[in-house]
């Protein structure tokens, strides 16, 4: 080998540490999922969430408990769903897709978060996304309005 290669070569080892700070970056932020013990589907939507690069930790919480939660955080009932997530300072009601929690994030609105009502089919962790129904992730403004923040067709 000659040294220009030998010295292309130790360059690019000396380098290659460099890159993990670039992917390490690339994480999405801590989320924190509050869901009754026994649900199957709120399980199925934190793996997709930590495939994402989410760093996922959940919390047993059953009952009235959860419906109290949901409410101290600005949920309304009508709008409800399995499961609650806390992510910077926002609320992640139900199966909320990943690209609208990054969307939130990236806008930052001044809103308690996003909700999914129900557990609509085909949403994510509730069965494949090629047999979805349609569903829309709504906006829960602070003054407690809504209004419709994407909307998915039937597939």
């Amino acid at each position: 080998m000659s040294a220009t290669a030998l010295s292309a070569t130790a360059l690019s080892a000396a380098l290659c540490p460099l890159a993990l700070p670039a992917r390490a970056a690339q994480t999405e932020g801590a989320i924190h999922i509050l869901k009754d013990p026994g649900c199957g589907c709120c399980t199925a939507w934190a793996t997709i969430l930590d495939r994402a690069g989410f760093q996922v930790t959940t919390e047993p919480v059953a009952g009235t408990a959860l419906m109290r939660m949901k409410a101290d955080h600005g949920i309304p009932a009508a709008l409800a769903s399995c499961h609650t997530a806390l992510i910077e300072g926002y609320a992640i009601e139900g199966h909320v897709p990943v690209a609208d929690i990054r969307r939130l994030l990236a806008a930052r609105p001044d809103a308690v978060g996003l909700a999914v009502p129900g557990m609509p089919y085909g949403s994510p962790g509730m069965g494949p996304e090629e047999d979805r129904e349609a569903f829309d992730v709504h906006l829960i403004r602070r003054d407690g309005s809504t209004g419709i923040f994407a909307s998915y067709p039937a597939a």
